[in-house]
């Protein structure tokens, strides 16, 4: 069961993401028109691209604001936990979609494992 306060936070960033994705909406639909009435009335200068571009700024921002910077979550410890997860079930086969409780709660022996393979990279593995 869940508590209020899971509850009342699982339900603000549910209202969190309606309003980007309605501004979102509002930024496509009116930019749609602002095409349409720039092609009708000067199809010779492209004049639509100026507000598209401020409000284009606008929206990132929210982006970011409603969900992060993408590449930024693996910063984190719930993200190791889930990859960490992820290649658990790769190497079993398992479907389960458990999450591994305490990465911290690891032994020192398997915390050390997991640090060796994390160094076993080359330069060239990165692109």
């Amino acid at each position: 069961m869940y508590s209020k306060d899971e509850i009342y936070q699982a339900t603000k960033r549910v209202k969190k993401k309606k309003k980007f994705y309605k501004h979102l909406t509002s930024f496509v639909s009116v930019n749609i028109f602002f095409l349409f009435l720039n092609l009708l009335t000067s199809p010779g200068e492209l004049w639509f691209f100026y507000p598209m571009m401020g409000w284009g700024l606008g929206l990132i921002f929210h982006y970011v604001d409603t969900f992060g910077i993408p590449g930024f979550g693996m910063l984190d410890k719930e993200w190791e936990k889930r990859e960490v997860d992820i290649e658990l079930r790769k190497i079993t086969g398992d479907d389960l979609p458990e999450l591994t409780e305490n990465i911290e709660e690891l032994s020192k022996e398997e915390e050390l494992k997991l640090k060796e393979l994390r160094k076993n990279y080359d330069d060239s593995d990165f692109v």
